[in-house]
């Protein structure tokens, strides 16, 4: 799965890169498009979970659930017509499963700020306009291209010619295409989907605070004014995040790291926060495998079935799934072992039909 981190210029994405990957592989310098091609790392989504499983089938290898991260060219105003770096931003962001939106929420005359005064708000519509303008070129193309199919009268291409028209008008009045999905049926949120929308993507905004406004981030008028246009009804997610403090906090050892974060009255890294709401917005849970050789966490969409699972670990598994041995972690942590488990009843043996549930912990029984 791939995350994109997007944002106006000099608002912090590389240096929040930089956090997210422990390393200092993207450049941040103090102007425009210091990013030009990309910055890709893999990044291990946090889960307490695994230092239990490791500890109870002592083992030295824990291997925890992925995703890619993405440190994506900024943009400006105009970046719809190709304005500064915005064929190459638009292009990158299309491949993305969901968007990190980095908007700048600390003063500091020393950093240029690409479009005048800081405003949290007026830095979110600037980039919201310029993928809604390059959705509305996208969906007039296809309209246009599907209308000449429909003439040998293509069913499915009928069938977006209506979407499209539909989409025409919400877009060109300035609504993104996700405010129009909750009103799609099934059999039409197929057909949304093939469009591949800029605005359809999963949005998590990473409002980006100064050191020392990390402990009393909600009274940070530009934090408060993201909430509040978050509560009007956007379907996004926000989370609030110092990404220069957790670039430096990247580079000490986890305990010395949190032993910082306590003396700035800060319970929590915001870094393992945006991980894991990253990880919520694209739908994802998380099953594990446990033995002597090693504890792994594995991802999987929410609502598949066993035998879909079975094959993330290997397709071989999936065709010749026949059992899903389970136990969920919590009954696995109340009762101490997978023996105790099994003795209280809470070791199952699931089918084909079983819906995996996060946190689950299994073994699988398969003819390969």
């Amino acid at each position: 799965m791939q995350v994109g981190i997007i944002g106006l210029p000099n608002v912090g994405k590389s240096t929040l890169f930089n956090a997210l990957t422990r390393t200092r592989k993207a450049e941040a310098c103090n102007y425009p498009f210091c990013t030009i091609n990309p910055n890709v790392g893999i990044v291990g989504v946090p889960d307490v979970r695994l230092q239990f499983l490791q500890e109870m089938v002592n083992t030295s290898v824990v291997i925890p659930a992925s995703i890619e991260f993405d440190d994506i060219a900024g943009l400006v105003a105009g970046a719809s017509r190709g304005e500064g770096l915005g064929n190459k931003f638009l292009g990158t962001i299309r491949e993305m499963d969901v968007l990190v939106h980095v908007v700048r929420c600390f003063e500091d005359s020393n950093i240029i700020h690409s479009s005048g005064p800081i405003g949290a708000l007026s830095d979110v519509e600037i980039v919201q306009t310029e993928l809604i303008l390059a959705d509305l070129e996208s969906v007039s193309g296809q309209l246009e291209r599907n209308r000449r199919k429909a003439k040998g009268s293509d069913k499915e291409a009928m069938q977006l010619c209506g979407l499209c028209e539909r989409l025409i008008p919400h877009l060109d009045s300035g609504y993104p295409a996700n405010l129009m999905m909750v009103d799609l049926s099934p059999a039409e949120m197929l057909l949304f989907r093939r469009l591949s929308l800029l605005t359809a993507k999963p949005v998590l905004y990473a409002c980006n605070v100064g050191e020392v406004e990390m402990a009393n981030a909600e009274s940070n008028p530009h934090v408060c004014a993201m909430r509040n246009y978050i509560a009007t009804g956007k379907p996004a997610a926000l989370c609030v995040v110092s990404a220069q403090i957790e670039e430096e906090l990247g580079q000490l050892p986890r305990d010395i790291a949190q032993q910082y974060l306590n003396s700035l009255n800060v319970s929590d890294s915001g870094v393992d926060s945006l991980i894991r709401k990253a990880y919520d917005l694209l739908d994802l849970a998380t099953f594990f495998t446990a033995g002597e050789k090693e504890v792994r966490a594995w991802t999987f969409r929410r609502g598949m079935k066993a035998p879909q699972c079975a094959g993330i670990i290997h397709s071989d598994f999936e065709k010749g799934f026949i059992k899903a041995e389970v136990v969920s972690f919590d009954d696995l942590k109340t009762f101490g072992s997978i023996a105790e488990a099994r003795a209280a009843g809470r070791y199952r043996m699931e089918g084909r039909d079983y819906s995996f549930q996060d946190g689950d912990v299994v073994y699988f029984r398969c003819n390969t």
